[in-house]
């Protein structure tokens, strides 16, 4: 392989373009194109390497038989496997050339020629190889009003054969045809000849249908397009005279928001919006057959919305005057109007310019993102409407910069002014009944959101805990005010419409953040109690609402977390679910189906802690439903598990075997990783901030049964607080004299006195951090009441701290599990105002105790 030209040469800097079942150009990315021998496809190929990291774009072999077109100086276009059309746009006009005599040579052509193939299949070709006059030229006949219909004639018969196009098309430019043909049309008109006229019509129309682009531009000439226009008034399937040159003469108007000076701009702007009106308005819906003869004329249209962009980048001027127009507090709302269009239409031209990405670092520079949060305030429901749109296509082109301009923002500016809280208000204050821009908005914020789409550097985790931090900080409270507002009673303040709509987008947007987020969400909805607001909405009238209630109970089932499960657990959280389910239970419907979906998933993955809830709080009204195998196979379940604890060897003897032959820390998928211990273990400034301790509550042998035998019980010790790493690490506990081992070491939470000893864990396996300011008692605890709250105060709430013997330990504990029936480990989380960026001790993390 060998490559004719340097790839650093910017003559053969090209866009590849691919035209897709909708018949619009694709950009598939920018690079160099070079010709090279491929000994695998045995012959010269072209090749294009990105620009970027030099992946190869195109490898396409210079097939003897291919039409290659050469469009405008600087395209080539041509088709491959039937139906599939590529384009190289090339920077420069030298470049095209240089690979166009390359496939010229291949082929044995001449490179003089715009098309180096006629395209037939084979019966085709056979056919015109039996016809001698296959190989002369088309002679057309006399421009003259008598000859119209035999003009007529030959135009409609040439379509239909690839070979006959191509003759016609060179014979009509040679002759120059087409002037003759205005001339002919302007005598008729003037005659009210309504029969040539309609012949006139046929004939412009197949002309455009010959898809030849030096046609085209003979066409859409200024000299020339208003005639082209007139002639195709007349379409003689219409009833009466369509008036289009009165509409593009008068009632199309130009708004020239900023002054343009460079006259070929400005005469390109003309022309495309022309010739796009000719293409959309006046030409009929192409048929099947008729649909590939237009891809000249969308090539046409495309590449000239390519050549304005380019052309208005390269003015100094103008793009630097229109964005200190549009935030200048001087500016007219009618003025700022038309300036927010012309920049939506701008961007949309953009999309497939070739160099797409200085695009949009040339718009960031002009400050595009502060531009747009004044457009965001007006009360034009169009100009809002245009300010997303554009905003979409900028986060969708590069979120990494926007979310880079959210937290420099936030820096400096009150949470309710920044960028992503305005997009917030706007979906939530969408006043369109189908919310139409809510739906829109929340996909944009699912951009921002989605850890996936981050730039994939060095920086990604950086980026990524940063924005979403910053988000939960900043932003997740102006998100989820609807849902929390609508919430406080047991049913939905508001049921209507509209408000069950955007509950419903708010809801997708929680659903993907459990999925995406992991500690930050689930910090958040713990907090928040956010779950048990979101199963308010079950008692919706909509049922969309409750479908999105329901699947985002879903999602954070299908985490599999020991937290969401303790926390669901503890609020008895499944009660609004049974309860949905025994009074839908008779219906056949999505609801049934997505809730006996839930079910089943529990009972298939074994989640145990969730599966023993059930059968224990809800068996009774669940044991009836046989139309499904769930529910009993959710009780078979559950015995299996309480036939393995009843017959497997003393616990406690256990425990002390384990501990004395293995201290390993177990590590599996449900662990937190790096980040997220990271996260919990750090220390919060709030000033409520203080240790948890595990309470007792019915569901004892949810937290026995959580693993295989030994760890059955497995992560139910897992206690997050508030570390004083100094005093641990320099603590040493003395062995238990109940079973010979060393006490579980004490996390202390801050309070008045640090140097005060913590009492002894109330059992030895089940770390217990005690809080060593006293006279307080932990806010989480005061929530359990009854034995919890005796419990917790006979370890920890005395005036001063008491070294309680594990006997006592002991008899507290039997009495807490007489009244109460069991042990769960309560997660005291974060204040919500505490800081989450503050940096952790440099000391190495403790390894947190699990229960044996």
């Amino acid at each position: 392989m060998y490559l004719s030209s340097k790839m650093s040469d910017t003559r053969r800097r090209v866009k590849l373009y691919v035209l897709n079942d909708e018949r619009q150009w694709d950009d598939r990315g920018t690079g160099h194109v070079s010709s090279c021998l491929v000994e695998r496809l045995n012959g010269m190929c072209l090749l294009v390497c990105s620009e970027t990291d030099g992946s190869i774009l195109l490898e396409s072999k210079i097939q003897p038989d291919t039409a290659y077109q050469k469009q405008q100086e600087t395209l080539i276009v041509w088709s491959e496997n039937d139906n599939y059309d590529l384009a190289l746009s090339f920077q420069e006009r030298a470049g095209c050339d240089d690979i166009w005599e390359i496939i010229c040579q291949v082929q044995g052509k001449d490179p003089s020629v715009d098309i180096t193939q006629d395209v037939v299949d084979e019966s085709e070709e056979d056919r015109f190889e039996e016809l001698p006059e296959a190989a002369t030229p088309i002679e057309l006949p006399p421009c003259e009003i008598s000859k119209l219909e035999e003009i007529t004639e030959l135009f409609c018969s040439a379509l239909q054969s690839p070979i006959k196009r191509e003759k016609l098309a060179i014979a009509i430019e040679k002759e120059n045809y087409i002037r003759k043909l205005i001339e002919l049309f302007c005598i008729c008109e003037d005659l009210e000849n309504t029969e040539s006229l309609h012949y006139l019509y046929e004939i412009m129309k197949n002309t455009i249908l010959l898809n030849k682009t030096s046609l085209l531009e003979i066409l859409f000439s200024d000299e020339l397009i208003y005639d082209v226009v007139g002639c195709l008034e007349h379409d003689p399937s219409a009833t009466d005279c369509r008036r289009h040159r009165e509409y593009l003469n008068s009632k199309a108007n130009f708004h020239e928001v900023i002054p343009i000076t460079n006259t070929n701009l400005l005469n390109k702007i003309h022309q495309t919006y022309r010739v796009q009106y000719i293409q959309d308005v006046i030409l009929p819906t192409p048929s099947v057959f008729e649909e590939n003869m237009l891809s000249t004329l969308s090539s046409f249209v495309f590449f000239n919305k390519v050549d304005i962009v380019d052309m208005i980048q390269d003015d100094e001027k103008f793009l630097p005057e229109l964005f200190a127009q549009l935030i200048s507090e001087s500016t007219e709302n009618q003025r700022r109007r038309d300036l927010v269009l012309f920049l939506k239409e701008f961007c949309c031209f953009a999309q497939n310019s070739q160099n797409r990405e200085g695009f949009f670092k040339t718009l960031s520079s002009l400050g595009i993102l502060p531009a747009l949060e004044v457009v965001l305030g007006m009360d034009d429901s169009e100009v809002r409407q245009a300010a997303i749109d554009i905003f979409s296509l900028v986060v969708g082109f590069n979120a990494s910069m926007v979310r880079e301009f959210i937290m420099h923002e936030g820096s400096a500016s009150e949470d309710d002014v920044l960028l992503i809280n305005l997009v917030i208000e706007q979906m939530i204050c969408d006043t369109d009944p189908d919310l139409g821009s809510a739906l829109q908005l929340m996909n944009i914020l699912k951009m921002l959101l989605d850890p996936e789409n981050m730039m994939a550097t060095g920086v990604q985790k950086t980026e990524k805990t940063e924005f979403l931090t910053f988000f939960y900080k900043h932003c997740m409270h102006v998100l989820t005010a609807p849902l929390l507002a609508n919430t406080i009673d047991d049913k939905p303040s508001k049921d209507d419409y509209q408000t069950s709509q955007l509950l419903s987008l708010i809801l997708e947007l929680l659903t993907f953040a459990v999925e995406h987020h992991t500690y930050h969400i689930k910090n958040y909805i713990i907090n928040k109690d956010l779950l048990r607001r979101i199963l308010v909405v079950l008692r919706s009238s909509h049922h969309f609402l409750v479908l999105c209630a329901v699947r985002f109970f879903r999602k954070v089932v299908a985490m599999r977390d020991d937290f969401y499960n303790r926390y669901i657990v503890k609020g008895n959280l499944f009660e609004p679910l049974v309860s949905l389910f025994n009074v839908n239970r008779s219906k056949y419907n999505l609801l049934n189906s997505a809730l006996i979906e839930l079910f089943e998933f529990i009972r298939i993955e074994g989640i145990k802690m969730l599966l023993t809830h059930i059968v224990e709080k809800h068996g009774e009204e669940l044991k009836d439903v046989d139309y499904v195998a769930t529910f009993k196979g959710l009780s078979v379940k559950y015995e299996q598990f309480m036939d393995r604890i009843n017959t497997r060897p003393n616990l406690d003897n256990l425990r002390h075997a384990s501990i004395l032959q293995n201290t390993r820390f177990r590590r599996d998928a449900r662990d937190l990783d790096e980040e997220e211990e990271l996260w919990f273990d750090q220390d919060e400034d709030g000033e409520d901030s203080e240790a948890v301790v595990p309470v007792v509550d019915s569901a004892f042998r949810s937290a026995k049964i959580c693993g295989d035998v030994i760890d059955e019980v497995e992560d139910t010790g897992r206690i997050i607080g508030n570390k004083k790493e100094n005093q641990l690490l320099n603590r040493t506990e003395p062995l238990n004299a109940s079973n010979g081992r060393p006490d579980t070491p004490l996390r202390p939470s801050t309070g008045n006195n640090p140097n005060k000893r913590a009492a002894p864990s109330a059992r030895p396996s089940s770390p217990i951090p005690v809080s060593s300011n006293t006279s307080t008692t932990s806010p989480a605890i005061k929530k359990l009441g009854g034995a919890d709250t005796e419990l917790a105060n006979n370890i920890g709430g005395s005036a001063e701290a008491k070294k309680v013997s594990p006997a006592s330990v002991s008899e507290m504990k039997a009495n807490s599990v007489a009244k109460q029936g069991g042990l769960v480990g309560l997660v005291d989380y974060p204040d919500e105002d505490s800081d989450e960026d503050e940096d952790t001790d440099d000391h190495p993390p403790l390894k947190r105790v699990r229960l044996i």
